[in-house]
C-alpha cells in the first residue's frame, strides 16, 4: 500500500510519515517544494532503520497522483482550500483523509470555524461528493506522533459521509495500533474539530499536570 502525506514535511506530517512506516505502509509526503519532500524524506526514513515500509518525497500533486487510494491532508488551516484545489485533479478514485483543524490565525486557542461547520465539511464541498472525505487525526498533537518510542496517547474520532469510505479509513489508521470510533457524518467534525483549541489550552495551562494530552473513549 502506498499513501500520500501532503504538508508532510511538517511536524504533523513527518510523525505520520514515520509511524505508517514503521506499520509496513510506503508513504509518499507531498509539498510544494520537491526537493525539499525528497531531502525531508530521506532524512526521516534514515531514521527509521530497517523499517518495512519507505518513505519518498514529491511535488503535491505527483504525490496525489501516486497513491494508490488515500491522501492525507496535514496542511496549516491558512493553506487548505488553495492546497486542495491544487490538487483536486489528481483525486478522483481516491480518498482524502482531512485532519486539518481551523484554528485562529494567531490563536491556537480559539477555533475559526468556515462557513460549512469545520474543515472537513468545507473540503467535501470543494471536491464534490464523488470524492469521499473523511475527518480524522484532528486531536492527535504533533509532539505525541513524532515520539516514536511511545503510543500514540489516544483514541481516534472518524467521521465522514461516506461509510465505506470512514470503514477503510479506520482500518488504515489503527494500523498505528490506535482504536477508531465511528463518530457519524461530517458534520460531526463541527464537534471534533473544536476539540482540539481546548485540548491546546489545556496542554498549555500551567494549571493542568500534562501536556500532550489527548480524547480518549472510556466505557463502564
Amino acid at each position: 500500500m502506498k499513501i500520500t502525506v501532503i504538508g508532510g514535511t511538517g511536524p504533523q506530517g513527518q510523525g505520520l510519515a514515520q509511524r505508517f512506516a514503521r506499520a509496513g505502509v510506503d508513504v509518499i509526503l507531498g509539498s510544494r517544494d520537491a526537493a525539499r519532500a525528497a531531502t525531508i524524506a530521506e532524512d526521516l526514513a534514515g531514521q527509521l532503520g530497517d523499517a518495512p515500509g519507505t518513505i519518498s518525497g514529491m511535488d503535491n500533486l505527483a504525490a496525489v497522483e501516486a497513491a494508490n487510494e488515500f491522501v492525507i491532508l496535514a496542511v496549516p488551516y491558512g493553506g487548505h482550500d488553495a492546497t486542495l484545489k491544487s490538487i483536486k485533479s489528481g483525486l478522483a478514485g481516491k480518498i482524502l483523509v482531512d485532519i486539518v483543524v481551523p484554528l485562529a490565525e494567531g490563536n491556537p486557542k480559539k477555533a475559526a470555524m468556515p462557513l460549512e461547520g469545520s474543515a472537513t465539511e468545507s473540503a467535501q464541498a470543494m471536491l464534490g461528493d464523488h470524492i469521499p472525505v473523511v475527518g480524522a487525526l484532528h486531536n492527535v498533537s504533533a509532539h505525541v506522533l513524532a515520539d516514536l518510542e511511545q503510543g500514540i496517547n489516544c483514541d481516534i474520532l472518524v467521521c465522514g459521509n461516506n461509510l465505506e469510505a470512514k470503514q477503510k479509513v479506520m482500518a488504515l489508521i489503527e494500523q498505528l495500533g490506535v482504536t477508531c470510533y465511528n463518530c457519524g457524518l461530517a458534520e460531526s467534525a463541527r464537534c471534533i474539530e473544536a476539540l482540539t483549541p481546548i485540548l491546546i489550552r489545556l496542554n498549555m495551562s500551567k494549571t493542568t499536570p500534562f501536556r500532550h494530552g489527548g480524547v480518549k473513549i472510556w466505557a463502564e
